[in-house]
């Protein structure tokens, strides 16, 4: 019996075709994502799902979808997607990384000369009958400051087309080395240098915890008066409220929105107010963007359901099926040490070494590695898959090498790695035990043994008395829970490191209770996907 594939937004007929050609039975509704009744209703009957930003794929959907494989995103973001939800049910999350990544940058420089020369409202004032030249006084863009927030794909893209218009770039971009920054001929700067020397500012960052209203009431007022803001990337990066009263007060003097916080968005702050000009997320919207995306996600669709093979997936690694049976632990390893690390580094990376260590120095290590990458990308961006992270890290210009080697220590087998940038390395270690359950060995060569939580904590101090029992009061005081408790030294007295595997997410007062106590160099929640 042929694979069923539904298609529940709007595809190009020429993806329908391809499932066709492939031998796929193929269902094309392009309304019913909008319905998610009838959504839950049916898609108990289909082996994969086909999707734009429309259909909302929830975890009472997957709870209704036994028979579902696969789900393939056309375009980039999967904020629509219950990615945790769809690894529980053992559904594989698509997406295509790079098909709209140019469409989305020319809309950001679209835009910029939209409120440049208010080209919106001088259009219709014209078709109004008005001959308003002298009201419409705008502004040139050749020899203007640009910071761009994000110069990953799209804003690297937005980098090289400003140059080319003859305007000064400035980046601000956690993730971007000296050298990278170098090569696209940009200005790497801190945010705050950005806001104050900006005479344009475009936002080209996903949504995170750390990049949520990142452009706040607080960060705007530290703009550069007359400056004019464009966000084509994601709704939720500014305080849009902020930006409304800012551009009343004419402290801002223009903005360009694609995106909002709330969307469907039929009314917004900034909505009807001067030299604002909004369109309805048209970042992807050209015919050889949404073109591209879906052709990409019907022929990778099509080539996991017929032939097993996975490409662009965000929650399973490019391997094979023979592959994946010995290597599965080990690539779940792969990316839990990467977010270790990840989460830990702020700073932007210059290097990444990985060490592979007996058995697994014989297991694909190209995609361990990608393993190791991804989970530390997704800090920075949660889209990030085992095949694009590798290709992001290149373009910031982080250098990833492998080196592997002989059993050497008590381990079968083990994984170490070492991230390193201008302040500091960072390393850990882990194995998998004959469990299969994924470990940490070590961390800044401190010896340890911890199992990977979903949730856990981690702390640096000076090994001193009182340490344990402090941590231990502290979360049964606030009700947290804790599952295992991991403690190592580099030597009496010198620096210590706990690591608690806790039953649910520590929460912040309980972190800043911690900090106060000054008895902590660092205090760190972090965060595993152990599904």
């Amino acid at each position: 019996m042929a694979p069923r594939v539904l298609i529940s937004d709007k595809l190009s007929d020429a993806a329908v075709q391809i499932f066709k050609d492939r031998g796929i039975d193929v269902d094309f509704q392009p309304d019913l994502g909008k319905d998610k009744d009838k959504l839950a209703e049916v898609i108990g009957n289909y082996d994969g799902l086909a999707i734009r930003s429309a259909t909302k794929v929830t975890e009472k959907i997957l709870a209704n979808a036994p028979n579902l494989k696969v789900i393939g995103r056309a375009g980039i973001g999967t904020d629509n997607i219950d990615k945790e939800a769809a690894s529980k049910n053992g559904v594989i999350v698509m997406n295509t990384p790079f098909g709209n990544m140019i469409t989305t940058a020319e809309h950001a420089i679209a835009m910029m000369f939209a409120v440049a020369r208010q080209l919106p409202e001088a259009s219709a004032s014209t078709h109004a009958g008005k001959w308003e030249k002298s009201k419409f006084m705008g502004v040139e863009l050749t020899g203007k400051t640009l910071g761009v927030i994000g110069a990953g794909n799209i804003g690297g893209i937005v980098c090289d087309r400003a140059r080319g218009l003859k305007m000064k770039v400035i980046a601000f971009d956690p993730f971007l080395g000296d050298e990278k920054a170098q090569k696209m001929g940009v200005e790497k700067v801190d945010l705050d240098a950005l806001l104050a020397r900006a005479d344009f500012i475009t936002l080209h960052v996903p949504f995170t915890e750390t990049t949520a209203n990142i452009l706040s009431r607080e960060n705007l007022e530290k703009t550069k008066k007359g400056v004019r803001i464009i966000n084509c990337a994601r709704g939720g990066l500014v305080d849009e409220e902020a930006l409304a009263d800012l551009l009343k007060s004419g402290h801002v003097a223009g903005a360009a929105f694609d995106v909002f916080k709330t969307e469907s968005a039929t009314e917004n702050p900034l909505f009807n107010l001067p030299n604002v000009v909004c369109t309805p997320h048209l970042g992807a919207a050209t015919t050889e963007a949404q073109e591209n995306v879906a052709l990409q996600v019907a022929e990778q669709m099509s080539d996991y359901l017929l032939t097993g093979a996975v490409s662009n997936a965000l929650n399973m690694p490019s391997v094979t099926a023979e592959e994946a049976a010995v290597m599965g632990p080990w690539l779940k390893l792969a990316g839990h040490l990467g977010a270790f690390i990840g989460q830990l580094t702020d700073e932007p990376i210059k290097a990444i070494n990985i060490l592979y260590d007996g058995t697994v120095a014989e297991m694909n290590l190209d995609a361990l590695n990608c393993g190791v990458v991804a989970g530390i990308m997704k800090r920075a961006n949660p889209d990030v898959n085992m095949v694009s992270a590798p290709v992001v890290a290149r373009e910031k210009g982080i250098q990833i090498s492998t080196t592997n080697q002989d059993k050497s220590g008590v381990f079968d087998g083990y994984v170490k790695v070492t991230v390193v940038t201008d302040k500091r390395e960072r390393s850990i270690a882990g194995t998998v035990f004959s469990d299969g359950k994924p470990r940490f060995i070590q961390i800044k060569g401190i010896q340890i043994d911890a199992e990977v939580g979903a949730h856990m904590l981690y702390t640096t101090n000076e090994d001193v008395p009182g340490i344990i029992g402090m941590l231990g009061q502290t979360m049964g005081e606030n009700g947290v829970n804790i599952a295992n408790f991991t403690l190592g030294r580099a030597a009496v007295k010198g620096e210590a490191i706990a690591l608690l595997y806790v039953d649910e997410e520590v929460p912040a007062p309980v972190i800043a209770k911690l900090i106060k106590t000054g008895m902590f160099t660092q205090v760190k929640p972090l965060q595993f996907d152990v599904a």
